[in-house]
């Protein structure tokens, strides 16, 4: 399937893209990658935005994320797994009155996570989480992760909460992959309800929990507080 491209309706709200949060008119939500064009320049993303006007809330991004992260080997050939939710980088919080809120990995500017890694750096300056100097990931090296769990705790105190550690080891789970820079919740999405957009960010809200940025799109829609 092709990624759906972006609407003039995505271009005309002007992009103000945030982590798991409302854009323009209150009827998408980013999930992003930042980078800045030029230095000293103006906060950027590389986002894949939803649509909520056209999301159904049928949590296929769950289930394809899933499925392409975590393959199956069968006969000898590599096939995409079963697409178990439960193993998606990114969720789909719903809320009432009825908001559904995709959270997944922020790529934070200043990364949380990757500055409380006590693992100290190697010759490439990098920590056990480091950032993916191609597609601006979160990615952790398993062979020097200590297993402390200080990233989630950094997530889960100053962002959205994204980072799950794994019981058995403590490594870090649930941060998006990026797909490779492309992103397959937005190419399989049955509805067209994500596109993958560039533009200015709000730095001010990116990263925010998604109880959150709930409470703002249901005081938004709804006229109600949470």
């Amino acid at each position: 399937m092709r990624t759906p491209g972006p609407t003039r309706r995505h271009l005309l709200l002007g992009m103000a893209v945030t982590a798991g949060a409302v854009v323009g008119g209150g009827s998408l939500v980013g999930l992003v990658t930042f980078a800045r064009p030029s230095e000293g320049g103006p906060l950027e993303a590389l986002a894949v935005v939803a649509d909520l006007s056209r999301c159904t809330g049928c949590r296929t991004c769950e289930a394809i994320c899933s499925a392409h992260n975590h393959p199956v080997e069968v006969g000898g050939r590599r096939l995409r797994g079963l697409g178990d939710p439960h193993l998606a980088n990114i969720r789909v919080h719903g809320f009432l009155p009825e908001v559904d809120v995709p959270v997944t990995c922020a790529r934070c500017a200043d990364a949380p996570c990757v500055a409380a890694c006590p693992a100290p750096p190697d010759a490439r300056g990098r920590r056990a989480l480091y950032r993916h100097p191609r597609t601006g990931s979160v990615v952790n090296d398993p062979a020097r992760c200590l297993g402390c769990r200080a990233c989630a705790a950094a997530c889960a105190r100053d962002r959205a909460g994204v980072i799950r550690p794994a019981p058995d080891s403590g490594r870090p789970e649930r941060i998006c992959t990026f797909c490779d820079g492309d992103p397959q919740c937005a190419r399989h999405c049955p509805r067209g309800a994500l596109a993958l957009v560039r533009g200015p960010v709000d730095e001010g809200l990116a990263g925010r929990p998604p109880e959150d940025l709930g409470g703002i799109m249901m005081a938004r829609w709804y006229g109600v507080q949470p």
